[in-house]
């Protein structure tokens, strides 16, 4: 089924009205910070990154102070987060790059974001809309689930997912949909046992009944309900 224009649109009017203020949880005080924070919050909470990056960020919150450290001391600082050995490798690379390319400083183009080791375009959306202002749709696992159970896109891929939300939501909005769709992912529209019957959304979304259904606590019960792949969902 497809959408009408005015059904996304009147779902997309009451995101904005449910989550107008939000913006994202990581916690930064400097476009570097955040560079790093993103960089961690690949498969871990943003809660997770908070505590990780409160134990950095106070002595090492530079591309040259992270320099000063060993590699297994980088690693030893971002233990708690999930696939630590190849984002400490990368966050080091980072570094190295961001003074020998940018004077130190984070860049301010889709182009030479992505020519960071670590960084995707998951990252550099976030990096775009957040620091610099530049319209953007940062595809994570939250956008990407609600997104497509909304069917405001319907996508296999992020990339997908981001380019139909492109066309669907007014540039202007790109970078707070974002984050309208991921704080709807996390408060109502979870992965395992959405709160459908708390859902602001629920006489517009196409999959409400299905979502329902799968998710009923008759359907789980005697067995504890789903169990995530691969360790918890992170994002």
């Amino acid at each position: 089924m497809r959408l009408s224009k005015a059904v996304r649109q009147q779902m997309l009017t009451v995101l904005e009205e449910c989550y107008k203020d939000s913006t994202t949880a990581l916690k930064y005080t400097t476009p570097f910070e955040l560079l790093i924070a993103v960089i961690l919050s690949a498969q871990c909470t943003d809660t997770r990154v908070n505590i990780i990056t409160a134990r950095l960020f106070p002595q090492y919150n530079t591309p040259e102070k992270i320099l000063s450290l060993e590699p297994g001391q980088m690693e030893e600082y971002i233990h708690d987060c999930g696939l630590f050995r190849s984002k400490a490798k990368n966050i080091m690379a980072t570094c190295e790059m961001l003074i020998r390319e940018f004077g130190g400083r984070v860049p301010a183009s889709f182009d030479e974001l992505v020519k960071l080791p670590g960084v995707g375009r998951k990252t550099a959306n976030v990096l775009l809309s957040q620091l610099f202002g530049v319209p953007a749709i940062a595809v994570d696992t939250h956008v990407f689930r609600v997104a497509n159970r909304l069917q405001l896109a319907q996508g296999t891929t992020p990339f997908e997912v981001e380019q139909q939300l492109r066309r669907v939501i007014p540039k202007a909005k790109w970078s707070e949909a974002h984050h309208w769709l991921i704080w709807h992912g996390r408060k109502i529209c979870k992965a395992v046992r959405p709160l459908c019957a708390q859902c602001p959304l629920a006489r517009l979304c196409p999959s409400f009944e299905t979502i329902r259904e799968n998710h009923s606590p008759q359907r789980h019960r005697g067995h504890g309900g789903p169990q995530r792949k691969n360790g918890e969902e992170r994002g």
